[in-house]
Parts: structure tokens; C-alpha cells; sequence
């Protein structure tokens, strides 16, 4: 199990409030203030370098202060995330998370605790990215997939990937199933970023792979005896176990070289529900658990682009006479 928890001793005080404050009151989840805290200590340690506040090869910025943050400007910000692309070589998505991160940390100094007068970070610009349509299964990939499964834990194997391609969860939500999540109404409470509940309703070939694989399920020594997929080890699944299996089953039905992976499998389960399922980006949005209406727009990009393909292979597309 990785180990989620920041190094709250080598941060300043007013850090280490903020990641308390979005892990209490925005309920944020472990592996995001884990990574929040991760980002804002770079920064902080990119400045006070920079203004000889701590040494570069021993940097201890614990005492940084609210005068330390009250003297970062927002062309500080914009040195790092240089630094960051052309030293770091990070890529613009990972400078994105980081350049939230920081603007979250500035807005709550400035408006939630007030001990900052004017929040230079509020005019910061994210680095632009490039907007690529998600990869995804077509309908006869995604059967291919599910006939390639086999093994000693087909059972088990065929419900994980029934669920990916039917309901779009996320690996943290599979993962954390419990077996008291699956509902004698037919449908399953799923727990999602930010411990954000929600409830989806399962069609008969999930209840139906579910219920197969219940009847093979171990009783005896088992670890977690709530875990609905367990492992070899009588353990509950972990993401790893997961992400190997997927892999595995990919490549048995001849698909394991398109670059595809667990969060794909959600890809597809959005993909399918959007063309063959009747489902708007409202319905969309609810069954994936997404905050922003926003982000299901790749889907309608997806159609958009299949049906231009459409016309411009069309066999008289080359046709001027």
C-alpha cells in the first residue's frame, strides 16, 4: 500500500494548515493532498533558494513565514514553472497541476486565512496543452476483451472488466468495492475522488458476472472480509493486480500494443453509453461521477471525429470532376 501521507514536520506552518484544510473541509483525497503537498514544497523551495532564504543542497524551508509569502510575486511563479519545462522537462500537463496548486495554496492565504493582503497569484496562467482525444475501445475490441479472459480467476477477471466497460468507474472505485456496495435493487454505491458517493445502476450483464463470480468468491481466511475482488492472497485487489490483468487480457486478444490501460476501459464505457446508449453529457456526467460538465465533452469530440472520418473516407471523398 503506497504511503499517502505528507512529511508534515519538513513543511512551514502555513502549508501544513492548508493541507489539513482541504483534507478536513474540501475532503480532498489522500493521493491529492499528497500530491498538493508535494508541488507546493517544490515552489516554496524554488523561491527561497532563489532568494537565499535556505541553502540549494540542503534546502529547509520550515521557516517560511507569512513575510516569505507575502514577498513571492507572480513572476516567481512563472521562473518555476520555467524551470520546471526546460530543467525539469516536465510536460505541460504535470506544469498544469502544479500551476493549480499553487494558485489554490495563494487564494487560500489571501482569502480564507487573510494573512496576505493581495493574491499575486490570481492572474496566473495555466501552460497550454494540447488537447488529444482519449484512446478507447470500439464495440468489437471491447467484446474481444472480455471472450480473451480466461485462468484460474476468470470469475473474478470478467466482473472487474465487466464493470470498467459497463459502469466507466475509475481503478480507486473498483478497487475499493465492498461487496456490500452491490445492491439487491440493481444497483452499486460507488465512492469516488473525494469520498463523493454516488449510485450505478447495473444492467444484467453486470449482476449477472457479479453474481458468478460471488458464488467462486473465497470465504475462509479471507483479510478484508468487506472487499468485493480479492487477490490470490486472500487480500483485497490492489490497483497493481488490476492494471497487470488488464494488460494481460489486452494483449491475449490482440489489442495490447494500442497504448490502452485501466482508465481507457472508462474511456470506452463513456464512449459506448454516448453512441449506442441514448446518454447525454448530463447522464454522462452523473454516472462517471465528474465535477465539471466540461470534461465530457471529449466524448461528443469522439462521435464529432468518427463522423468526419466518416465523410472523408467516403470512396468518392477523391472525387472532382
Amino acid at each position: 500500500m503506497i504511503n499517502y501521507n505528507p512529511d508534515y514536520e519538513a513543511l512551514p506552518t502555513l502549508l501544513c494548515d492548508y493541507l489539513h484544510y482541504i483534507d478536513a473541509i474540501k475532503n480532498r483525497s489522500q493521493k491529492t493532498v499528497f500530491e498538493y503537498a508535494l508541488n507546493l514544497r517544490e515552489f516554496i523551495t524554488y523561491v527561497a533558494v532563489n532568494k537565499n532564504i535556505t541553502e540549494k543542497n540542503n534546502p529547509d524551508i520550515r521557516f517560511c513565514d507569512i513575510d516569505f509569502f507575502k514577498n513571492i510575486s507572480l513572476n516567481d511563479a512563472y521562473k518555476f514553472l520555467s524551470y520546471c519545462k526546460n530543467e525539469k522537462l516536465n510536460s505541460p500537463t504535470t506544469r498544469s497541476r502544479k500551476t493549480v496548486a499553487i494558485r489554490q495554496f495563494f487564494k487560500y492565504l489571501s482569502e480564507n486565512r487573510r494573512v496576505i493582503d493581495f493574491n499575486p497569484m490570481k492572474m496566473l496562467d495555466s501552460p497550454k496543452t494540447n488537447k488529444c482525444l482519449p484512446k478507447y475501445l470500439t464495440l468489437d475490441q471491447s467484446i474481444d476483451l472480455l471472450k480473451a479472459i480466461d485462468g484460474k480467476n476468470k470469475e473474478r477477471d470478467y466482473a472487474i472488466l465487466i464493470l470498467f466497460l459497463n459502469c466507466g468507474l475509475r481503478l480507486s472505485e473498483l478497487v475499493g468495492l465492498n461487496y456490500t456496495d452491490i445492491r439487491s435493487d440493481g444497483s452499486m454505491r460507488v465512492t469516488g475522488k473525494g469520498n463523493k458517493e454516488r449510485v450505478v445502476y447495473l444492467n444484467s450483464a453486470c449482476i449477472n458476472a457479479i453474481e458468478r463470480y460471488m458464488h467462486v468468491r473465497p470465504v475462509d481466511g479471507v483479510e478484508d472480509k468487506n472487499a468485493l475482488f480479492l487477490s490470490s492472497r486472500l487480500k483485497r485487489i490492489s490497483p497493481k493486480t488490476v492494471q497487470h490483468l488488464v494488460k494481460v487480457f489486452l494483449e491475449k486478444a490482440g489489442i495490447g500494443d494500442l497504448g490502452l490501460s485501466t482508465h481507457k476501459l472508462r474511456h470506452t464505457a463513456a464512449t459506448l453509453m454516448y453512441q449506442y446508449g441514448d446518454a447525454d453529457v448530463l447522464v454522462l456526467k452523473d454516472i462517471l461521477g465528474l465535477e465539471n460538465l466540461s470534461t465530457t465533452e471529449i466524448y461528443t469530440h469522439i462521435v464529432d471525429e468518427q463522423r468526419k472520418n466518416a465523410i472523408e473516407n467516403n470512396p468518392l471523398a477523391k472525387i472532382d470532376t
